[in-house]
């Protein structure tokens, strides 16, 4: 069990890290192509991307609860 709650707590703790980073150090398109700084991680993206599971999850868990 310990296992398991540390292993998500990695998981958050690493993506909060990179949001953290992304929303701090990221700059916007300002300057020249030397001295702009992209983002790590692509956050529309992974929104898109996390809306596209959730939703499957969703209609997965509605088939299953429609068989019983």
């Amino acid at each position: 069990m310990r296992v398991l709650i540390g292993i998500i707590f990695g998981v958050l703790l690493t993506v909060g890290g990179a949001y953290l980073y992304d929303s701090h150090y990221a700059v916007a398109n300002s300057g020249t192509a030397s001295s702009l700084q992209r983002p790590m991680v692509n956050w529309d993206v992974v929104g898109t991307k996390w809306n596209h599971l959730t939703e499957r999850a969703r209609a997965e868990w509605s088939r299953l609860a429609a068989k019983t």
